[in-house]
């Protein structure tokens, strides 16, 4: 079974990129939610994501408002339907907003999440001679451009004494990089789970390096300004955002039953399913958007900006609204454990 995992789950985990990121383009498949009232909030989300633990966790019971749904392939896409107002609120890793108000997208930051970076990760062939970040000098990477997986790339490799014109970066969209990784037309991959997980149940790759300890873990909520400007629908996102926090820790409580659900939403196996929650997926703690977590942020937007990456310089707070921290932890706070990973 094993043997087939990278072929057989190529296409499901396209859909899984919408929390990291990328340029794919969007799938803007819609549903209704359950729920009743006057107000209905469009949410952005991917295959597996929002609303499967929602569902799973017994948390779209008893709303008091309608949910549509529309599922996206990845950050970017859906951060341009936030600013087009087509989508209220989306999820996102930490680098697609960072490009998203590089353009001056009407966008704000509302909500945060940290978890493990073990889950980001360089990634390499089981029989590649490269054994630390900074044997990739003069390698051939293949990444998604403006992902999470971008930015851990980037700071993983000026932390061994590299920077970009050390390497050769392919910016690939994963299904395109698990096969240029597969046959051998790159010496790494930068990725982040489930496709980690993936590559590690297969046996078909090690890892180099990961994001611990580089990068900052952070995920976020992202909403339209005019939906923050309407008190219903603000009203409906405050209590859509506290219905979130309670599924994820649901989902650290119950990771089994919740890598049941995902494998049968994503078509991954149940054990890189499972793996992938105990990694990364399930680590997450909700966290307050603070000054700790802007100057995060700043640092990568000024990351891309020296790199010419984004198109102008900017500062992040001016894009984050802090109404919906109220007692949350700090950033700063760290992800929940279950101890070493399966894989």
């Amino acid at each position: 079974m094993r043997r087939h995992t990278l072929p057989v789950l190529l296409l499901p985990l396209t859909l899984l990129v919408a929390a990291c990121g990328g340029n794919s383009a969007a799938d803007t498949k819609t549903g209704s939610g359950s729920g009743s009232g006057g107000v209905t909030l469009n949410v952005g989300d991917q295959k597996g994501g929002s609303e499967a633990i929602l569902k799973a966790a017994g948390e779209l019971d008893h709303l008091g408002y309608k949910i549509k749904w529309s599922t996206f392939t990845s950050g970017p896409p859906l951060l341009e339907a936030v600013n087009a107002k087509a989508v209220d609120i989306g999820a996102v890793g930490n680098t697609p907003p960072v490009f998203a108000a590089g353009a001056d997208s009407k966008i704000k930051v509302v909500a945060a999440s940290h978890g493990s970076s073990a889950g980001e990760a360089i990634l390499v062939p089981e029989d590649s001679p490269l054994k630390q970040a900074s044997d990739l000098k003069g390698k051939s990477i293949a990444v998604a451009q403006g992902s999470s997986a971008h930015y851990q790339l980037l700071a993983t490799l000026k932390k061994a004494g590299l920077g970009i014109g050390d390497v050769k970066l392919n910016y690939l969209q994963p299904a395109d990089a698990l096969a240029a990784f597969s046959r051998g037309k790159v010496d790494a991959w930068a990725v982040w789970d489930p496709y980690t997980a993936q590559v590690l149940g297969s046996k078909k790759g090690r890892v180099l390096a990961t994001g611990e300890g580089v990068v900052n873990g952070l995920g976020f909520q992202v909403a339209a300004p005019a939906t923050l400007g309407d008190p219903a629908k603000a009203k409906a996102v405050g209590d859509y955002l506290q219905r979130l926090n309670r599924a994820q820790d649901w989902v650290f409580k119950h990771p089994e039953a919740w890598a049941k659900v995902w494998s049968k939403e994503t078509g991954l196996p149940y054990f890189v399913a499972l793996d992938s929650v105990k990694r990364s997926n399930g680590t997450r703690v909700a966290v307050a958007v603070d000054p700790a977590a802007i100057a995060s942020e700043q640092q990568i937007a000024d990351t891309f900006a020296d790199l010419r990456l984004i198109p102008r310089r900017f500062s992040f707070k001016d894009y984050v609204d802090t109404r919906f921290n109220g007692s949350l932890p700090p950033s700063t706070t760290a992800p929940r454990s279950y101890g070493k990973a399966s894989s």
